[in-house]
């Protein structure tokens, strides 16, 4: 069983010698202005929620993206910040960029191209040059901070996701001795899909600057291959799983991400949680009935409208369980300078509005929904107090909110309500699964959910728990530098 210990033992044995950089867009820790003092939050972000405890046991350094307004009054010369605040084990380097930089290459290229183009859920990308050249910028801007942070000493370089997808060629171009691996954290499309972006060919060949470049599963592996395959001149090993693009190999590999499944699971048997779950029910006016939980981030992607919808169905169909559940939706509204962002969000109100007024009963309502930034207690507390959690992504890489949901639950009850369109599909087998899409089915398995025999709950439960348990954070990242290790040495 991987822990926070062997893997820095691992790290220690395989990179002794190396400067250990983590890459990415979303920073894991945000400092803020709140009135005259200075707070420290963990952004909602499934990505560093993941990558945190990995940074915490192996150290060195992670470039990010600064966007809090109080970032640039903590860090030093070099722009950096030692965290977590309270027990610091590495640390964080701010990269700064421009509003005109944000947009173009955030709001612009990376969600408003590339996220559509590889998650399939009918959202059309939009792709504007000057976005695709302010993305280009952004890559070049975090390659010399990662360069300038290297130096010349040996590294690993591990770079995370979409945003950065020529990151890995601007480094090579400049140091051919870091070793650079990428981590993929969204679907890769086929290629009938993915063909329509106009930049096609210098996306393929910064991905193949990596020597090692991993995606959830292995469908987006090959999906992967059969794109270079038939894009751009290079060749394609599918018994090795290999790409060789000018005199470059590239190994793909597919690593399903997870959680720190000890932390949360011990986080959740603490005292607190029970008194916050007491003070939620007090806030929230939730007495006896049953709660399902959707915890999200407010994106097209996560299926929410057809969750609502299914709410909405089920209570057609079954009007005997009206004032005996309540389905508390958790979610932060983001990239809100995305038209269709702002579009899913005023849909998301509509639908609200309608289910309501249409079930409601004096003070019970079926859906109450937290449009807040939660603290991790409050989060916890949710997972603990929930008899189902929902998961109904439209298309998700993993999705570990799935994963987070079974962790927490040391009782070994509770239902998990997962989309057959998630990562996570292929390892929790043991949730009920669904399509969101087809609304009966769905508004079906919230009252298996709720009528489920306790002995199967917990059957269920138990299973699912154990493959968490066994694949967990620190295993993915243990996978991760025993391939790079092996690929780069001939170990």
């Amino acid at each position: 069983m991987w822990t926070r210990e062997s893997l820095n033992d691992l790290v220690k044995e395989k990179l002794s010698g190396y400067l250990f950089v983590v890459v990415s867009n979303r920073e894991p820790y945000i400092h803020t202005l709140s009135g005259r003092k200075i707070v420290c939050q963990v952004p909602a972000s499934g990505l560093t929620v993941a990558l945190d405890p990995v940074m915490q046991a192996c150290g060195g350094t992670w470039v990010a993206h600064g966007s809090g307004d109080a970032d640039k009054e903590v860090v030093d010369k070099d722009n950096k910040v030692a965290v977590p605040p309270d027990e610091p084990r590495y640390s964080l380097k701010r990269v700064w960029l421009s509003k005109e930089e944000e947009e173009g290459y955030y709001f612009g290229f990376s969600n408003e191209a590339l996220w559509p183009l590889c998650h399939i859920v009918y959202t059309r990308p939009v792709f504007e040059e000057s976005d695709w050249k302010t993305y280009k910028k952004v890559n070049e801007t975090f390659a010399q901070s990662v360069l300038d942070e290297v130096e010349d000493r040996k590294a690993f370089v591990f770079i995370q996701d979409y945003h950065l997808a020529l990151l890995s060629r601007l480094i090579k171009e400049k140091n051919r001795n870091i070793i650079t691996a990428q981590f993929w954290h969204i679907p890769w499309p086929n290629r009938e899909a993915f063909r329509i972006c106009p930049w096609q060919e210098e996306i393929l060949h910064g991905l193949l600057g990596n020597d090692l470049l991993g995606f959830h599963i292995r469908y987006h592996c090959n999906n992967f291959m059969d794109m270079v395959d038939r894009t751009i001149e290079a060749r394609v090993d599918w018994e090795r799983y290999e790409v060789t693009c000018g005199g470059k190999r590239t190994a793909v590999r597919p690593f399903p991400i997870s959680v720190d499944f000890e932390d949360i699971n011990q986080e959740a048997q603490k005292e607190e949680v029970v008194t916050e779950i007491e003070s939620l029910k007090n806030r929230l006016g939730v007495e006896d009935e049953k709660v399902g939980i959707g915890l999200d981030r407010i994106d097209y992607t996560k299926g929410i409208p057809d969750r609502f919808r299914a709410i909405d169905r089920f209570l057609e169909k079954y009007p005997e369980y009206q004032r005996r559940v309540v389905f508390i939706q958790a979610g932060v509204p983001s990239r809100m300078q995305v038209a269709a962002y702002k579009k899913l969000n005023e849909e998301v109100d509509i639908l609200l509005e309608e289910i309501n007024w249409k079930h409601g009963m004096r003070r019970w309502k079926p859906i109450i929904y937290l449009r807040e930034h939660l603290p991790p207690l409050t989060l916890m507390a949710l997972r603990r107090m929930a008899d189902f959690c929902v998961v109904s992504s439209l298309h998700d890489g993993m999705n570990l909110v799935a994963k987070e949901f079974v962790a927490s639950r040391f009782d070994e009850d509770g239902v998990l309500i997962l989309s057959r369109f998630t990562g996570a599909a292929r390892e929790l087998t043991d949730a009920l699964l669904v399509n969101p899409y087809a609304t009966d089915h769905f508004a079906d398995a919230l009252k298996n959910a709720l009528e489920m025999p306790e002995a199967e709950r917990r059957k269920r439960m138990r299973k699912m728990r154990e493959v968490v348990l066994e694949n967990n954070i620190y295993k993915w990242a243990a996978d991760i530098i025993s391939e790079l290790v092996k690929f780069e040495f001939g170990e």
